[in-house]
């Protein structure tokens, strides 16, 4: 079996935003829509105070609410542990935003531009598919897919990985199966302190975060 999981260290996250750069353009998403966003949080107490940034999106849990509650099965879960979207069956109805607990699903009734005008790059790549339909991050699955076929590893081979991990100035970000031990993320997992954020509702999130206690780093 494959289980696909992203892992990010927080301890190398700077706050680049290089990630959620990677993800619009590779994307198309419109303005106002970040499926990787990175939080700027604030951790500790005066004067011993510390930034720190949080790569955030679609978190491909094990236990997804939001396929519960869709009425139309349009949110899927593929046995590789990606969550999906078929936008033929979504009606728009959004209840999956409501039951994310990650806001990570965006809506976009019409089609918006940086400027207005469409510039030509976004003439092109504007999706109609993708309006008054739930989006959201898809662990870049069409890359995925097609580098598998190739006979790529996706997480080793850049064609095969998630554009957000390959933009990664810090290589804060990793992409791997969760079922083989020897792979990049397990053994990240395996040799360093990790959360899971919102892991208490018992969704399983497929987004793992590494963080010392040591050094103040609670």
């Amino acid at each position: 079996m494959t289980r696909w999981a992203m892992v990010a260290d927080l301890r190398r996250c700077v706050g680049c935003q290089t990630c959620t750069a990677a993800c619009r353009h590779t994307n198309a998403t419109p303005p106002g829509v970040q499926w990787r966003r990175v939080l700027d949080m604030e951790t500790g107490e005066y004067p011993d105070v510390r930034r720190t940034f949080v790569p955030v999106g679609c978190q491909h849990c094990e236990d997804p609410p939001c396929m519960h509650v869709c009425p139309t099965t349009a949110t899927r879960k593929r046995d590789d542990g990606i969550v999906t979207i078929d936008y033929d069956l979504c009606i728009g109805c959004a209840y999956c935003a409501v039951a994310c607990p990650y806001q990570a699903r965006y809506k976009t009734l019409r089609a918006t531009f940086a400027y207005d005008t469409p510039m030509e790059n976004e003439t092109k790549r504007c999706d109609d598919s993708r309006l008054a339909v739930a989006t959201k991050c898809t662990f870049c699955a069409d890359r995925i897919d097609a580098g598998i076929a190739s006979g790529l590893r996706p997480g080793v081979d850049p064609e095969a990985t998630p554009a957000c991990v390959n933009s990664c100035l810090t290589q804060t970000m990793y992409f791997g199966d969760l079922d083989d031990p020897q792979s990049n993320v397990s053994q990240l997992i395996a040799g360093n302190r990790h959360f899971r954020m919102h892991e208490e509702l018992g969704t399983g999130p497929g987004f793992y975060y590494l963080w010392d206690a040591e050094g103040g780093r609670t």
